[in-house]
C-alpha cells in the first residue's frame, strides 16, 4: 500500500448566516507523494452532540433554483447561502471577515490561491453524512456558476453515507452537468446505513438520489447500483433481515481482529453501538469505522460510471 504524505493546508470553522453562528468546518490538505500533488476538500458531517448540525439535517425546506431544480435549504444554508440567493461575484474582502466566512466563498477563494500556486495540480471533494452533503452541493453551485476553470481541476467527487439533497429536476441537471464537465462522482452506501435513505423518496417529500451508488454490503462486498436496497429504509419487508444482519455485525465486531488483523479492532463504544442497533439496525451503519472498512477490505467490480 503507497503511504500518503499529507500537508495541512487550512481548517476552516465557517459561518451559517441564518443560524447566526459557525456550524460548518471544512478541511484542506494536500498529498504531497503524488505529482502533481492532489488537493482533498473535505467538509465535515454531522457532530452527533451539535444540536445546530441536527437542526440542519431536519431543515427539509425547499430552496428552488431556476433551471436546476429544489434543493434542501438546510443545507444550502450551511454551505452558505445568501439572503439574495448565490451571487457569483462577491467581494471576500468585505464579506468574508472573521465572524462571516461563508464556506462556499472562502473555499473557492482559498481553493483558487492554492491552485494558481499549484497550477497543474487537481483538487477533489469529500465528506461524511452532512460532509456528503455539502460535498456534492458545493459542485453544484460551482456549476451554476459555469466556473469553468474550477471544474477542470476538479478530479472528482466521493461521498460516504450522504442524504439526499434534492428533487428529480436538480438530479437532472447534476447528472447532465457532472457529464458535461467529465467529473467523476461516486456515492457509498454501506449496507443498512440509514442516513442515505433520508430524507424519503416519496410523493411527499420528493426527494431522490442521483447517479450510481457504490453499495457494499455487511462482508465488504460492493456492487453499483442505481439505488441502494430498501431506499426508504422504513420497510416491514426488510426487518427481520435488518435485525439478523445487525446481530452478525455485533458478533463480528469481536472476531475481525482475528479475521482481518488487529488493525481493524472495534472500541467498546462502537460494540455497544452495535448492540443498540438490535433494536435500531442501520445506526451504527452511519459510522465512519464501517465506510474506512469498506474502503480498506472492500472489493468493487470494475464497471464504468455514467
Amino acid at each position: 500500500m503507497t503511504r500518503l504524505k499529507m500537508d495541512l493546508l487550512g481548517f476552516y470553522s465557517c459561518w451559517n448566516g441564518y443560524q447566526k453562528q459557525k456550524s460548518t468546518e471544512v478541511i484542506v490538505i494536500k498529498d504531497t507523494s503524488t505529482y502533481p500533488n492532489l488537493i482533498v476538500v473535505s467538509f465535515r458531517g454531522t457532530d452527533p452532540f451539535d444540536s445546530d448540525d441536527w437542526c440542519t439535517d431536519f431543515d427539509l425546506s425547499w430552496y428552488e433554483i431556476k433551471n436546476v431544480g429544489k434543493v434542501h435549504g438546510g443545507f444550502m444554508k450551511a454551505l452558505g447561502l445568501q439572503k439574495e440567493g448565490w451571487p457569483k461575484d462577491v467581494n471576500f474582502d468585505q464579506t468574508q471577515n472573521e465572524t462571516t466566512q461563508y464556506a462556499y466563498y472562502t473555499i473557492m477563494h482559498h481553493l483558487k490561491e492554492i491552485l494558481d500556486q499549484n497550477p497543474a495540480s487537481k483538487f477533489i471533494l469529500t465528506g461524511h453524512s452532512l460532509g456528503g452533503a455539502l460535498a456534492i452541493l458545493f459542485t453544484a453551485v460551482l456549476m451554476m456558476h459555469d466556473e469553468e476553470q474550477m471544474l477542470d481541476k476538479l478530479e472528482g467527487v466521493y461521498t460516504f453515507g450522504q442524504p439526499r439533497v434534492g428533487d428529480e429536476e436538480f438530479g437532472k441537471f447534476m447528472k447532465n452537468s457532472l457529464k458535461k464537465y467529465e467529473v467523476m462522482y461516486e456515492r457509498y452506501v454501506y449496507c443498512n446505513d440509514m442516513v442515505p435513505r433520508l430524507p424519503f423518496d416519496d410523493k411527499t417529500l420528493m426527494f431522490k438520489h442521483f447517479g450510481a451508488c457504490l453499495y457494499y454490503d455487511s462482508f465488504y462486498r460492493g456492487k453499483v447500483e442505481q439505488e441502494e436496497p430498501n431506499k426508504n429504509y422504513f420497510s416491514m419487508l426488510w426487518a427481520i433481515p435488518k435485525i439478523m444482519n445487525a446481530m452478525w455485525e455485533l458478533m463480528r465486531s469481536f472476531i475481525i481482529p482475528y479475521w482481518k488483523g488487529e488493525e481493524y479492532r472495534e472500541g467498546w463504544l462502537l460494540k455497544c453501538f452495535r448492540v443498540v442497533a438490535l433494536l435500531i439496525p442501520g445506526l451504527p451503519a452511519h459510522a465512519p469505522n464501517d465506510y474506512v472498512n469498506a474502503t480498506l477490505l472492500g472489493n468493487l467490480p470494475d464497471l464504468h460510471l455514467d
